[in-house]
């Protein structure tokens, strides 16, 4: 089954590398120029997956992976964004994103993304009728709720999916890799620190109305649920 990619920039360079580097590969690729002509398009396009700049006149990455988001789409979102800051890629990522990349970067890099993204349809959450629970967080699975001393915590579907696999595995270390693998689907090596964003995130949020540190670094090893501080 051949996958529809929408690719949104306003960096015609960009547009023309991706179009040609994806239809190489094999992908139905669509090209806007604006976040304003992205978001219309999407609507006919249907897209597996969009590539979507952050830095666009009118209507940026930002808005538009929140309108997305906001109308209950769940596509796959892959963010471009020049700023190397961490504010950016948390912003992209709480906006709903599931990964970014830094310009300038290796059409490499770049497929091996798509196709880590494209292999991930299948929900992260197969149970149903259920709840996990570690001391006062309580997750409910069919309804996707969870909450932390009385206080619903608003996730994302990522935040959500990597506080699931910590309860199903409490007072265990998870690897970077295993986590890595299991959440994102792929050993996701180099320079990127998604992982360590998405940790902080959630802990910020778990955290918020005075609940002690649960997700814990093992330095060396990964990560762990337990109840020591």
């Amino acid at each position: 089954m051949r996958h529809t990619i929408m690719v949104i920039d306003d960096d015609e360079k960009i547009t023309s590398m991706l179009r040609r580097g994806l239809a190489f590969e094999g992908y139905d690729v669509h090209t806007a120029h604006n976040g304003a002509e992205g978001l219309s398009m999407i609507l006919t396009a249907e897209p597996d997956l969009i590539i979507l700049d952050v830095m666009m006149p009118k209507v940026d990455g930002f808005e538009v992976c929140r309108r997305l988001r906001e109308g209950g789409s769940t596509v796959p979102v892959l963010m471009l964004t020049a700023k190397d800051e961490v504010e950016n890629r948390v912003k992209g990522l709480d906006m709903g994103a599931d990964d970014y990349l830094v310009k300038p970067f290796a059409l490499e890099e770049l497929l091996a993304r798509v196709r880590a993204l494209l292999r991930r349809k299948e929900p992260v959450i197969e149970t149903s009728g259920q709840r996990l629970s570690f001391e006062d967080i309580v997750m409910d699975l069919d309804s996707r709720e969870v909450v932390r001393g009385g206080h619903r915590l608003e996730l994302t579907a990522k935040e959500f999916d990597l506080l699931y696999l910590f309860l199903q595995n409490p007072k265990r270390v998870l690897t970077r890799d295993m986590i890595m693998d299991k959440i994102w689907g792929y050993d996701y090596s180099g320079e990127s620190n998604v992982l360590e964003v998405y940790i902080a995130m959630l802990r910020q949020k778990t955290e918020e109305h005075g609940g002690k540190r649960v997700i814990q670094t093992i330095r060396g090893a990964g990560y762990i649920l337990r109840g020591d501080s």
